[in-house]
């Protein structure tokens, strides 16, 4: 017979399209993300802190910090001696600025700082763990348009004091180089630039230029040569310890 319309399955066997299902794809994509979340803020940090449990002198060992999962966070390689106003200030006079807590307002506002290239010079630095508990003090030095890229340190006071009755602070600075996923448990974070070396003497050179150096001096193979933080990203030095006696 003629004049019989033609269909797409008499055309060579060619497929139909395939029908856009919004409910389908929405529920599809919000599985995707559910996943996605329960890997990467559940199930890897628990899996972490049973990891990290069998290693004791690892997870409680005095020159590595630790995540809130109690993985191996970033080396210490810095150490401070004076009072919290002296340290405080000289911060602030080597250019460097108090970072904000980590709440929901400063997280989204590092992620569109980050997005839009907005400057952000105190943007929030994740917890970090020294002594069982988070760092005291933060602070930061931006680089460029936006918080993806900086130098940044934390600071534990260890509750030791000198002849003159000053404490001490232990200090972790490293360089942030980009925003991305952690490889140890896929979470949003920061990574860091492997040659701690470089931010250690960053600091005290910011520090000097702004006269706040009474004395400085390192101890040699404090740290270990190399390792891997909490993000998973590798870092080496020389092993040195700043010590760094504040200036009025």
């Amino acid at each position: 017979m003629t004049g019989l319309p033609t269909t797409p399955q008499s055309q060579g066997g060619s497929r139909p399209l395939r029908r856009f299902r919004p409910l389908h794809d929405l529920l599809l994509l919000l599985v995707i993300l559910g996943g996605w979340l329960a890997v990467s803020y559940v199930a890897l940090p628990d899996w972490w802190r049973v990891r990290e449990a069998r290693h004791p002198a690892l997870a409680g060992a005095t020159r590595l910090t630790t995540t809130a999962s109690g993985i191996p966070g970033d080396p210490l390689n810095v150490l401070f001696i004076g009072s919290e106003k002296q340290l405080v200030a000289a911060m602030l006079a080597a250019g460097w600025h108090p970072a904000d807590p980590v709440t929901l307002r400063t997280s989204v506002r590092i992620a569109e700082s980050s997005v839009f290239h907005r400057p952000y010079e105190e943007a929030p630095v994740s917890d970090l763990f020294l002594f069982g508990r988070r760092e005291d003090l933060a602070f930061e030095k931006p680089v460029g348009r936006d918080p993806r890229e900086r130098h940044h340190v934390r600071f534990w006071q260890s509750g030791r004091i000198d002849a003159s009755g000053r404490p001490a602070w232990w200090g972790a600075v490293t360089f942030d180089r980009s925003v991305g996923f952690s490889h140890t448990t896929g979470q949003i974070t920061h990574h860091i630039d492997p040659d701690i070396d470089s931010e250690r003497d960053h600091l005290i050179l910011d520090l000097k230029q702004a006269a706040k150096v009474g004395s400085l001096s390192t101890e040699a193979g404090f740290q270990q040569p190399e390792g891997r933080n909490g993000g998973g990203d590798p870092w080496r030095g020389d092993g040195g310890l700043g010590v760094v006696e504040l200036s009025d």
